[in-house]
């Protein structure tokens, strides 16, 4: 089994970081490979809605978001970290998750995810909220902990002296290796087909 730990922050060993290696430690402990991976600084272009990754399997615009989504295509997990920017996540990141999520609906369905943020002070709560909608959509069951997932800091050094975060991130690890394991040989369950309708009557 393995995870694949996004880290959606500009700043490669930064706070995202730092929380991010947290859940990797005891993810190495319960005997679950692991891949941190982070989104870079490069510009990553917007969805146009022009639907071309649906025929092309990948978007038109090559950037991370086409790397990002092969690599949630392999992983067993999938854990989403971002800063937080003006109450929400990391507007490059959020770019690369649009494109990612949308050209693997059907194939991340059923892989565990998790989401965490880190921030200074406020706004935790909405990019949260942000992250976990990824999920939602795509038919995948979210790990959790014994809080929400948040870590506080204006540096690596201060949120390591968060230490209810960081118990919240090793708390959150346990919790995905748990139902990674248990839901490995599990049956899943059978699905509709999907109706689309708008509300134009």
């Amino acid at each position: 089994m393995k995870v694949l730990l996004v880290n959606g922050s500009t700043r490669e060993n930064g706070c995202t970081f730092t929380a991010l290696s947290e859940i990797e430690k005891i993810l190495a402990e319960e005997g679950i490979d692991t891949e941190i991976f982070w989104i870079g600084n490069d510009a990553v272009y917007g969805c146009r809605a022009c639907k071309a990754c649906v025929k092309l399997g990948k978007c038109v615009y090559d950037d991370v978001s086409n790397v990002l989504a092969e690599k949630m295509q392999e992983a067993d997990g999938i854990v989403l970290g971002s800063p937080v920017y003006y109450a929400n996540i990391n507007g490059s990141f959020a770019a690369a998750l649009d494109k990612a999520f949308y050209q693997n609906s059907l194939p991340l369905a059923n892989k565990v995810g998790a989401s965490v943020v880190s921030c200074r002070r406020g706004g935790a709560g909405s990019a949260f909220d942000r992250l976990n909608k990824y999920f939602t959509i795509c038919r995948m069951p979210i790990a959790s902990g014994q809080y929400w997932n948040a870590v506080h800091g204006n540096s690596p050094d201060e949120v390591k002296q968060d230490i209810e975060g960081m118990q919240q991130m090793r708390d959150l690890a346990r919790s995905m290796a748990w139902m990674l394991k248990n839901l490995k040989d599990s049956e899943v369950p059978v699905r509709e087909e999907k109706t689309f309708m708008n509300f134009i009557r």
